[in-house]
């Protein structure tokens, strides 16, 4: 059977829901989007190389090369959307303020999806192992290997869409509450608050999108493995 090494499931949700609302803070500098962006990226590395197909050896090279080039691509994007927008001359302050705050979406999205690929992408070389209905290893398939890359990589953004969306709308109509204008130091537990509460209700739906054991049709691997099962499904582990 492939090996899988699973996350604990609480400490994931606790460091995930810190770096969310680190990383829809208001009026970020460009400090803290860099060292936000960071965080959460160099976290995203360890739980996909942790939470990779591990039928197939890794070596530590290619953990290194995803991470920076997952890291690189989420600063990237955050910086570079947050100058554009500043420098448009087309938002009055306070609608500039609202746009900045969706910029995580799109940074942490991208990267996810190139931490994936960077992190995994020897298994679109070496391929991973199918399993017919009994357990048995029937080959090795890169076909099977791309199916788990696409359908991770898909969670991956599904993910982070209601958590760094749904929160900054959220707060925009809480921030006009005469509660919390009166009482501005409440603003950073609220907020936390309702990151919380989005994260715990959007995280099962984001995993449960692709069961961890996946399963394709025999007839759309490469032949060699169609013709050495009479199997019609095969099986295979596509990580989390």
């Amino acid at each position: 059977m492939p090996s899988f090494t699973p996350t604990p499931g609480k400490k994931y949700s606790c460091l995930f829901a810190c770096q969310v609302v680190g990383l829809l803070l208001p009026n970020q500098t460009l400090a803290s989007t860099v060292f936000w962006q960071w965080l959460n990226q160099s976290h995203n590395a360890c739980v996909n190389y942790a939470n990779r197909n591990a039928t197939k050896p890794t070596p530590t090279s290619k953990f290194i090369q995803g991470y920076v080039g997952a890291v690189t691509s989420a600063v990237s994007i955050a910086v570079g959307l947050n100058v554009l927008i500043q420098k448009s001359s087309k938002f009055n302050p306070a609608t500039r303020l609202f746009i900045q705050r969706f910029i995580p979406f799109p940074a942490v999205a991208s990267a996810n999806i190139c931490n994936v690929a960077l992190m995994r992408h020897n298994e679109l070389s070496e391929g991973i192992d199918v399993l017919d209905s009994d357990g048995n290893v029937v080959g090795s398939s890169r076909i099977a290997a791309k199916h788990a890359l696409i359908e991770t990589a898909l969670t991956r953004v599904a993910l982070p869409l209601p958590i760094f969306v749904l929160p900054p709308i959220i707060m925009a109509f809480l921030e006009k509450l005469p509660l919390l204008q009166a009482r501005r130091r409440l603003m950073l537990p609220v907020h936390s608050l309702v990151c919380l509460l989005v994260f715990g209700l959007s995280l099962p739906l984001a995993i449960s999108l692709f069961p961890q054991m996946s399963e394709i049709e025999a007839s759309h691997l490469e032949p060699e493995i169609a013709m050495a099962t009479d199997c019609k499904v095969l099986t295979y582990n596509k990580g989390l």
